[in-house]
């Protein structure tokens, strides 16, 4: 894929996480192809740096990687004695009393949370592999457009583990309960086209136009006026907790919120 052109330098450049902001867009790039993207503690925590960094002027945030894979999930190093420099290995963490255990986890799903923050439309850009924590990345996302290469799975449970990483939730939102519990079971991969065919991915292209599907996906967003756009994700995001007359009256009131805003007469 080729790097989009911005106007600015990089805001966060580090532990494999690179954010740049062009006016209303700004694009998180994950940058360690030579281990195609793998994940950590490090690049966990400059994920979440990035969401702190984001200027309030931005309404779009674009996630993508270098490289011929998305991410090949979490690395190998979680899992021997000696971990990663500076960070508790997986077998020691087990090893924390609950409360410890339960706030590093936390912790780590904060690189994944602030994707869907109503103030901001999140779009994955997905090509070759997206495995275990890659596959929870590009579920964080409010959107995803995905590459013909592209392949999914969710390896977590074939590790004797669960997906933790914020994207069961997502994961049975797009695709239901049924076909979530068999992609997580199995393992198996999940190529483009089911993916768009299930409501995983928005759309599929040829590897080449990725970029360029995803700025105009971008620019599409970007055309509507800003407060709708928030309203109008709101809605939708908390339509599976309502019932339908508490859809009815949520609508009322973001409608009524519009409307007086439209003519002058909001808050």
């Amino acid at each position: 894929m080729a790097t989009p052109a911005h106007d600015h330098g990089p805001v966060l450049d580090r532990d494999g996480v690179r954010l740049t902001v062009d006016d209303a867009i700004a694009t998180v790039t994950l940058t360690n192809p030579a281990k195609r993207n793998v994940q950590g503690p490090a690049l966990w925590r400059a994920l979440i740096e990035a969401g702190r960094l984001l200027p309030g002027s931005v309404r779009i945030v674009v996630l993508r990687a270098e490289g011929k894979s998305f991410s090949a999930g979490l690395d190998r190093k979680a899992f021997t004695p000696e971990g990663f420099d500076g960070e508790l290995s997986f077998l020691s963490l087990a090893r924390e009393a609950d409360a410890e255990l339960d706030a590093t986890i936390a912790l780590y799903q904060g690189a994944f949370t602030w994707w869907r923050r109503s103030d901001i439309v999140s779009i994955a850009a997905v090509q070759g592999h997206a495995i275990g924590a890659g596959f929870q990345l590009a579920l964080a996302c409010d959107l995803r457009v995905v590459a013909e290469d592209a392949q999914f799975a969710m390896r977590e449970t074939s590790l004797g583990l669960v997906p933790d990483l914020t994207g069961t939730h997502p994961l049975v939102g797009l695709v239901g309960y049924a076909r979530a519990l068999e992609i997580c079971l199995t393992g198996r991969f999940v190529p483009a086209e089911e993916a768009v065919t299930t409501g995983l991915a928005n759309v599929a292209v040829p590897a080449d136009q990725l970029d360029g599907a995803v700025q105009d996906l971008a620019a599409a967003v970007l055309s509507a006026p800003r407060d709708a756009v928030v309203e109008t994700k709101a809605l939708l995001q908390g339509a599976r907790d309502r019932d339908y007359d508490a859809q009815r009256a949520a609508e009322r009131a973001a409608q009524a919120r519009r409307l007086r805003d439209l003519a002058g007469l909001g808050e």
